[in-house]
């Protein structure tokens, strides 16, 4: 997370990926002092030769070093530009040309004295890259047809793996990239993006064994829109502190589609996989309010093929999605938090459903499996304070209150039965003897059960649920569950009363 930070915010990102866009009054020397400025303050020490000249600047044998303190040993990252000028334009804008290729060394040496290091090489074919706007508020402009970076020597405690044990690669078609930097104690970027495709290739070959590892994937129509707020003067490796002094960001990908090929082998078997979507969106947010992530894919097929099960085995799936909202700062008010996943229209072929259908007797409509849970929370320390993490570790304190749960939907739709159900949940935290140390809730929950009875009668036909054991899920169901409208349909309700009472349907359970 700290590396992915200092790379986000970094002008090294621009430099060597690219990015950004503009207008107005800028010299060469103003955004020399801009990105050389700026990259200090994230971590970065600087090399260059400057030299002047009468339309611009040039920075020969330009390098960038950052050290991983984050690691335990010495680490460092260091980006090796070459040549880089800057050329001031009549109409106020500064044009960067930036060179076609450069180099990322990473060199990764534990206490244990691990050491791993590797070189990813940068081409670009051809860079635009322009400035424009006024000192402290810049707005960059970046295209390419092409961007390629290649992992290189990569070396493990001295050893180093070949391209024919070890490669990968990642590319982008033309690609077009805005950024505008707004400086000051809190710096703000504003980022958007496109791409025509992506694609990308790992080769991972074990040299003792005969283990191997290849996946080739590619995406289309790609997009990013995001930002964040990055504060100045503060220690980029105290992340809670970053918090405290205003540091978020977040943003929107999404593609139109894409796909990869999956092969391996080990001791244990090997296999292929095979994947396509026609879309995909990946929505996050990281500030002092938490964490937030949603991911979701349409249109996906899978195929595989495994030596333990020598079937060609297939699914697809309207939508598949998952998504978080984590609590991580200190607060007396309530906080969100939520967790959820979809799995909508999954379909599998027939060559599963024979494995224990061969006759046919199970609808084969399309599944559906959907959880949607919510709720507040008081979190009682910084949850990414390493210290205040020890603190509590040491002494067993409570890390937080719950206030509220909410059950905002679950589905099971399967073999044509179908389970669904919501509810909601507060917490009296302040009595933790009812329920033996837990916050005695208080709510209730809501369940139906459609052709559960038609589906157990169908299993037990098919000798996949013994007539005894049928026996005793019917007892329950009616334990916990009443006759509802409609056929071959359940109802419960359970609930937990102001007394601590269970309750199911009315009836205390508690």
């Amino acid at each position: 997370m700290l590396l992915f930070t200092r790379l986000l915010r970094s002008p090294a990102l621009a430099l060597c990926l690219s990015t950004t866009a503009a207008q107005a009054d800028l010299t060469a020397a103003d955004l020399w002092t801009e990105w050389r400025d700026y990259a200090s303050s994230t971590g970065y020490y600087i090399s260059a030769r400057e030299v002047t000249d009468s339309d611009g600047l040039t920075l020969n044998n330009l390098s960038m070093r950052m050290d991983l303190e984050e690691t335990s040993g010495n680490s460092t990252v260091n980006i090796k530009m070459g040549t880089l000028r800057f050329i001031e334009n009549a109409d106020g804008s500064v044009s960067v040309a930036l060179p076609t290729s450069s180099d990322i060394e990473v060199r990764i040496r534990e206490e244990t004295g691990e050491n791993v290091s590797f070189t990813i090489a940068t081409t670009m074919t051809p860079p635009v890259f322009t400035a424009t706007g006024d000192p402290g508020n810049v707005i960059y402009d970046f295209e390419a047809q092409s961007v390629n970076m290649d992992m290189l020597d990569l070396t493990f405690d001295g050893v180093t793996l070949g391209p024919e044990l070890t490669s990968a690669n990642f590319s982008l078609q033309d690609l077009a990239y805005v950024t505008r930097s707004v400086g000051g104690g809190l710096r703000m970027i504003d980022q958007s993006g496109s791409a025509s495709t992506a694609t990308y290739k790992i080769n991972l070959s074990d040299p003792m064994s005969d283990e191997t590892f290849k996946m080739d994937g590619q995406m289309r129509d790609i997009t990013f829109e995001g930002g964040g707020v990055f504060p100045e003067g503060v220690d980029m490796q105290d992340i809670n502190a970053m918090l405290n002094a205003g540091f978020e960001f977040g943003g929107t990908f999404t593609t139109s589609g894409g796909a990869y090929d999956l092969t391996f082998r080990s001791d244990d078997g090997s296999g292929t996989i095979n994947t396509t979507s026609e879309g995909t969106e990946l929505v996050t947010r990281f500030g002092s309010d938490g964490i937030a992530y949603n991911v979701s894919q349409v249109g996906v097929t899978i195929n595989t093929l495994m030596t333990e099960l020598p079937l060609p085995l297939s699914f697809s799936a309207d939508e598949i999605s998952t998504n978080f909202l984590l609590p991580v700062q200190k607060s007396d008010s309530e906080q969100d938090f939520g967790l959820g996943f979809a799995l909508t229209g999954l379909t599998v072929s027939d060559t599963i459903w024979g494995l224990f259908d061969p006759a046919v007797q199970l609808p084969r409509d399309p599944i559906n499996l959907i959880f949607d849970l919510g709720g507040t929370a008081k979190l009682l320390f910084d949850f990414l304070d390493p210290d205040q993490g020890e603190i509590l570790a040491e002494t067993g304190a409570v890390p937080g209150e719950l206030i509220s749960l909410k059950l905002n939907a679950i589905e099971v739709k399967a073999a044509g039965a179908e389970l669904a159900g919501q509810g909601a949940f507060t917490f009296d935290n302040g009595d933790l003897i009812t329920f033996n140390g837990m916050p005695r809730p208080k709510g209730a929950i809501d369940l139906t059960l459609v052709g559960g009875n038609g589906l157990l009668d169908t299993l037990i036909d098919m000798g996949l649920v013994p007539a005894s054991e049928a026996m005793g899920m019917r007892m329950m169901m009616g334990l916990f569950a009443v006759p509802s409208e409609g056929e071959d349909t359940l109802g419960s309700r359970i609930e937990v009363n102001s007394e601590g009472h269970v309750l199911a349907n009315g009836q205390r359970l508690r």
